[in-house]
């Protein structure tokens, strides 16, 4: 389906902000409650594994010992010393993970993590590092807000649906391709700016990517978002001489946990490996997990749904994975379920929401008794599963790191006390103790 604004999401223009972005990142870092947070951008989400280890090691040295994944695909780093900047900068530079000081913050680019994996379409690694490299070389992109989000899609539609301020949708390889740095085709692009019903061809994809940041800079008066300043785009298409057509049809899905299979040579260089895509429990990772992931391979993906794929690893590496406790069976209640930090670590949250909702999610309440098979029926066939619902747990009513679309909100009211809504139907609020959460969840997520 194509990508269409979140109907619990307005977007409202305003002017400006009235304040300054405090959007964390590697060198601003921001003051939690349990101590100082980093910020690493990876833009696409590609790290190597020397990459990752250089995280697992800054992580425990320096912080708590463990790697959060964002919903922009980027990593951070909890329970700093509030004067561990300056090392872990360095730290960081010296993997090549912070390519440019001022830029720090604005790069925010996620992109399809299967692309070039499994012949859905084509590798976008070139794109990736291209436009990676013209931010860090514009004045202008260092007045962007840290907020500010481009996607990049291989055509599956999957980031596309994330309504980034700039998305590039690749078309078919095989008309309008320029070639990237490494002699490896690229696509020509259709353009999205925000949550616009509508798109633009575009012969070479992230050099138009930066035009319309950078108009966007000069467009914004103060506003961190393209929602915010041009909700129709229409501003923007104008000041770049877009010629607006629909939006294609985007039927892609993110992947779901557990081993994905390659296919045939022609997507790019990592076509035909296949991989595995790996879950972590509210994207948070301790340092022994992530070195597992960094051993399965030269590559880790991170996804914007707080995953990791590894190109070319084997299913053989799931049940040692799952053991250590990363999610790789997608049909659990984990599978699309996240939650803002909560306490102790945010001080404005009113409960420990990742201590109740992994609660909730590790005890499946028993099916609603219209699903239960008759009585006389000695070996009832299990019932079909569901399909369910995204749910995101929040300490508060800003609601960091919630889904986009329709998804069940669980709303932290107290410390043992929520208040469950689905995310189109706001009027239908369910008030719940922790006690009662696990199976009032599973009814809102319940889509028939």
């Amino acid at each position: 389906m194509s990508p269409a604004p979140a109907a619990s999401e307005p977007a409202p223009v305003r002017a400006g902000r009235g304040r300054d972005d405090a959007c964390p990142g590697a060198l601003r870092l921001h003051q939690a409650d349990d101590g100082a947070l980093a910020r690493v951008r990876v833009p696409g989400g590609l790290l190597s594994a020397d990459q990752a280890l250089a995280l697992a090691r800054a992580a425990e040295e320096l912080g708590d010992g463990a790697l959060e994944t964002t919903s922009r695909g980027n990593v951070q780093l909890r329970g700093l010393h509030p004067d561990a900047g300056a090392e872990l900068a360095a730290r960081l530079g010296a993997v090549d993970l912070l390519p440019s000081l001022p830029h720090d913050r604005i790069r925010n680019i996620v992109a399809s993590p299967l692309a070039g994996l499994d012949g859905a379409g084509p590798a976008l690694r070139g794109w990736v590092h291209e436009l990676d490299a013209l931010l860090c070389g514009s004045d202008l992109a260092r007045q962007l807000s840290g907020r500010f989000l481009f996607a990049l899609d291989d055509g599956r539609g999957d980031v596309a649906s994330l309504d980034a301020d700039v998305t590039l949708i690749a078309r078919a390889a095989d008309r309008d391709t320029t070639t990237d740095q490494d002699g490896q085709a690229m696509p020509g692009a259709l353009l999205r700016l925000g949550r616009a019903d509508w798109c633009a061809e575009v012969p070479h994809g992230p050099r138009a990517a930066l035009a319309a940041a950078e108009a966007f800079v000069a467009l914004a008066d103060g506003a961190w978002r393209v929602r915010e300043a041009d909700p129709d785009g229409a501003a923007l298409a104008d000041r770049l001489g877009l010629r607006r057509r629909p939006l294609p049809e985007l039927t892609g899905t993110r992947p779901t946990v557990g081993a994905f299979a390659g296919a045939g040579a022609g997507a790019g260089s990592a076509a035909g490996r296949g991989g595995l895509v790996l879950g972590l429990r509210f994207g948070r990772a301790g340092a022994r997990q992530w070195r597992a992931l960094a051993a399965a391979g030269d590559e880790l993906r991170v996804t914007p749904w707080r995953g990791v794929v590894l190109p070319g690893a084997g299913p053989a590496l799931l049940p040692e994975l799952a053991a250590l406790g990363l999610r790789t069976d997608p049909a659990t209640p984990w599978e699309r379920a996240t939650a803002c930090t909560g306490a102790p670590g945010c001080a404005k949250s009113l409960a420990d929401v990742r201590a109740d909702a992994a609660a909730a999610l590790d005890l499946p309440p028993a099916p609603p008794a219209a699903d239960l098979p008759p009585a006389a029926d000695p070996l009832p066939a299990p019932p079909a599963a569901r399909p369910t619902l995204p749910v995101h747990w929040s300490g508060c009513a800003r609601r960091c790191g919630h889904p986009v679309g329709h998804w069940v909100d669980v709303l932290a009211t107290g410390p043992t006390s929520y208040r469950i809504t689905d995310s189109q139907q706001p009027d239908g609020a369910t008030e719940v103790t922790t006690q009662q959460m696990a199976a009032a969840v599973a009814a809102a997520r319940r889509t028939t």
